[in-house]
């Protein structure tokens, strides 16, 4: 066990339980002709696979993802209702409707629309007039709506991502990352359970117009749940898709894909080998102790640390020795020290990429030692720290 004592520092307790490192990481695992890619489990969130997950990309009509999630929120919080219509702006059906030959639900023109249709236009036809009409008339205008979605995105976790437009058609400053786009996959599917749905619907019509789902999973019989495709000059062609099977779902985006046949072969493969590739299993039962933590001026010299229930992890079928696994905390901790205080967690890695993390709590109290303890660990302190 190795770890720095000063409390600015972070303390790293390799878990000789599990498996030592090796060489190599996410590459030697899979390969995939995806310029950016990242996977996630469904349930626990554990990351699966990643390849220049944190690169900024254009989303293109990916950023329709973010302008659900702000429709989604409102429905949720019952500012907006299912039923409630919007007026179709010209400028909504010259910018996103038929004259845009575009993305398009085809609105027509000062017409009433019901939120929950342009919702379904947006989930499967990545209507640009349906992301508009609902910018419009959630903000007052979509470039008041896009700064809308930045703030949100940040209230969810994604911090790279900007918005600059609903649309996600090309505009200078729009950008995000494939971790983000399948982090608010999951968000939207744990979040909105109701809506999420909307995603997998195969085909939609409106104004007499019938059109299929454009998301290429969805036809391949394979149990994928939709989400959304895009394409941009700088960045190829890119996918967000799900897939849920026998109980396990898997949620990925690739980006810098050559086409769209490309596009939907290695989504296809990159989430089939997510499914089958890895297992979960219990390695911690609930109140077992993970492992400890220095505690300093105590009446003991450690403290057990456990997690708050059962530590399950998706394991790679093969290469487990591609595992690590590290307790990290700020130590040493320093008394008193109460049983349930959050100290740190257990952090699992594929390769060189962070995979799962898992709170750590104390497992027991340890008070302020008597002076003579107190003494002995400032002397210990005191001697590491010049050795330091």
């Amino acid at each position: 066990m190795s770890f720095f004592l000063r409390v600015p520092f972070i303390a790293l307790t390799a878990l000789a339980c599990l498996w030592l490192s090796a060489a190599g990481a996410f590459a030697q695992l899979f390969e995939t002709k995806a310029a950016q890619a990242f996977m996630i489990d469904g349930e626990t969130g554990s990351v699966l696979f990643a390849k220049d997950a944190d690169a900024t990309i254009q989303p293109a009509s990916l950023a329709k993802l973010m302008t659900l999630e702000m429709a989604f929120d409102a429905v949720k919080s019952g500012r907006l209702k299912l039923d409630d219509t919007f007026v179709v702006s010209e400028n909504a059906w010259r910018t996103g409707g038929a004259p845009s030959r575009t993305s398009t639900m085809f609105a027509a023109v000062r017409s009433s629309i019901r939120l929950e249709d342009l919702m379904r236009g947006i989930a499967v036809q990545a209507a640009n007039d349906g992301c508009i009409i609902i910018a419009e008339g959630v903000a007052g205008s979509e470039s008041g709506f896009a700064l809308q979605m930045t703030e949100r995105a940040r209230k969810i976790g994604l911090q790279k991502s900007v918005f600059v437009n609903a649309t996600g058609l090309p505009a200078d400053g729009q950008m995000t990352t494939v971790r983000e786009l399948a982090l608010l996959a999951r968000h939207l599917q744990q979040t909105y359970p109701d809506l999420y749905r909307l995603f997998s619907e195969t085909d939609f019509t409106w104004n007499k117009i019938n059109q299929r789902n454009r998301n290429p999973l969805l036809a391949m019989d394979i149990g994928a749940e939709g989400l959304a495709v895009g394409a941009s000059e700088q960045n190829g062609f890119a996918i967000v898709g799900a897939l849920s099977q026998n109980g396990r779902r898997v949620i990925a985006a690739l980006a810098g894909l050559s086409s769209d046949r490309e596009r939907a072969e290695e989504s296809r493969k990159l989430l089939e080998w997510g499914l089958r590739s890895f297992e979960k299993t219990e390695i911690f039962a609930a109140n077992e102790t993970v492992g400890t933590a220095q505690v300093y001026g105590g009446s003991k010299g450690g403290v057990a640390l456990t997690a708050t229930g059962p530590v399950d992890l998706l394991l790679p079928v093969a290469n487990r020795d591609k595992l690590t696994a590290r307790i990290v905390y700020q130590g040493p901790l320093r008394a008193p020290v109460e049983q349930g205080q959050a100290v740190g967690s257990l952090r699992i890695w594929i390769g060189d990429t962070l995979s799962q993390e898992v709170p750590l709590q104390a497992a027991e109290t340890v008070e302020v030692g008597k002076l003579h303890n107190r003494a002995f660990d400032a002397l210990k302190e005191l001697a590491i720290g010049w050795l330091r």
